[in-house]
Order: C-alpha cells, then sequence, then structure tokens
C-alpha cells in the first residue's frame, strides 16, 4: 500500500488587497506533531489576524481544519481542500493572515486560502511512500550472504547490523516481501534464523507465512 506524502517543509507569500498571505507546510505522522506546528506559526505570528490550517494524516485517518475567526467554510475547509485533492496525508499546513484593510468577500477568501496552501505545497517535495514491516534478522556470518542475496532479490533495505558473531540486519519491506523473505530463510532449516516483528501494519495475531522461530508466536 503506498501513499503521497512530502518530504520538507516549505513556505510561499502573497498579498490580496493589501492582506499579506503567508502559507506554510510540513510532514506530520501524528496528530501532536501537526499541532505542535500549528503552535509553532502561531508563536512566530502572534499579531496576525488569522493563523487557519488543515491537517491530514493515515493515523486513525484524521483530518481536521480551522477558520480561525474567519467566516465558517471560508478558510480552513479550503486549505484542506488543497491537500485532499492533491492525494497528500501526513501533512499540516497553515496559512496566516495580516488584514490590509479590505474585505475580501466569502469567495475572495476561499480563493487566497487555496492559493496559500497550493503555493506551499508547490514548493515542497512530493513523495510517494510504501507502508513497510520491519523485521530483525540474527543469523550466522556464514549466511550473511544469503540474507543479502534474499533481502536484494525482496528489495528490502538495511537499516543497521551488528559486528558480533551473530549478524544483525533490520529489514524494511512491504509484507509480502516479508512473507518471502520468511520462507527463503526458512527453506531445508539451513538457518536458525529468528523473526522478530518490531512493527506490523496489519493484525497483530498475524504471523508471516513459514516463520517457526518461537519469537514470531
Amino acid at each position: 500500500m503506498s501513499y503521497k506524502t512530502i518530504r520538507n517543509r516549505t513556505e510561499a507569500s502573497f498579498t490580496e488587497k493589501k492582506s499579506e498571505f503567508i502559507g506554510y507546510i510540513s510532514p506530520a505522522e501524528t496528530e501532536e506533531e501537526a499541532i505542535g506546528f500549528i503552535n509553532e506559526i502561531r508563536a512566530m505570528h502572534r499579531k496576525a489576524t488569522h493563523n487557519c490550517y488543515a491537517y491530514i494524516l493515515r493515523n486513525n485517518n484524521t483530518g481536521r481544519h480551522s477558520d480561525d475567526g474567519e467566516p465558517g467554510g471560508t478558510a480552513g475547509m479550503p486549505i484542506y481542500d488543497v491537500l485532499s485533492k492533491n492525494g497528500i496525508t501526513d501533512v499540516v499546513c497553515v496559512v496566516t493572515r495580516y488584514f490590509g484593510g479590505i474585505l475580501l468577500g466569502t469567495g475572495g477568501l476561499v480563493h487566497a486560502y487555496s492559493k496559500g496552501a497550493s503555493r506551499a505545497l508547490a514548493n515542497a517535495e512530493i513523495v510517494n511512500m510504501e507502508v513497510a514491516d520491519s523485521l530483525k534478522i540474527s543469523c550466522d556470518r556464514i549466511y550473511r550472504q544469503r540474507v543479502y542475496l534474499c533481502r536484494r532479490k525482496n528489495r528490502a533495505y538495511r537499516k543497521s547490523y551488528g559486528k558480533a558473531d551473530r549478524q544483525v540486519q533490520r529489514q524494511g519491506q512491504n509484507r509480502e516481501a516479508e512473507k518471502r523473505i520468511c520462507r527463503i530463510l526458512n527453506k531445508n532449516n539451513k538457518i536458525k534464523d529468528f523473526f522478530h516483528i518490531l512493527k506490523y501494519i496489519t493484525s497483530e495475531d498475524e504471523q508471516p507465512d513459514g516463520c517457526s522461530s518461537s519469537i514470531c508466536r
């Protein structure tokens, strides 16, 4: 399963009928991170007229938005719509406004806040991510090459490894690759491998096929 998010924090600003708008966008994986970013922008712009925001998270399919004093539906929802229509998740966006003395009207506000979010998003690097599990693999050093070839074949990446007598590798890969790795390394029991599932994306009681280790049960 894949999803789109952004890699980096960015910002963009413009002036609309003497009102200054500044759009900020940042990756966020949890509601705490999103709220922390919103509070950070608020602290930067304490004298701003409005700090409107929206965020979308994969965690619990969370989505929130706020007009922060603007007429209902003219600020937070337009920001949210920009993120949603572009298919971006795990992201938070704040658009700050300094009122310039000229009322923009409902349509003008929707346009301005959409523009603030769109420009900030345009400056960010959008990345395609794939949900992955982590495995901890321990085996004798003589089998290190077999683990390496299995990892490469299944497009799993190594995060770290140990230098003791037993090789330790942490693999990141999707669920199907995880099952294949378990089957291959368990084949004819030449490797006494132990898999410790560090993180489950699906149900915690689901175990990879072919994993015979007691740790997996």
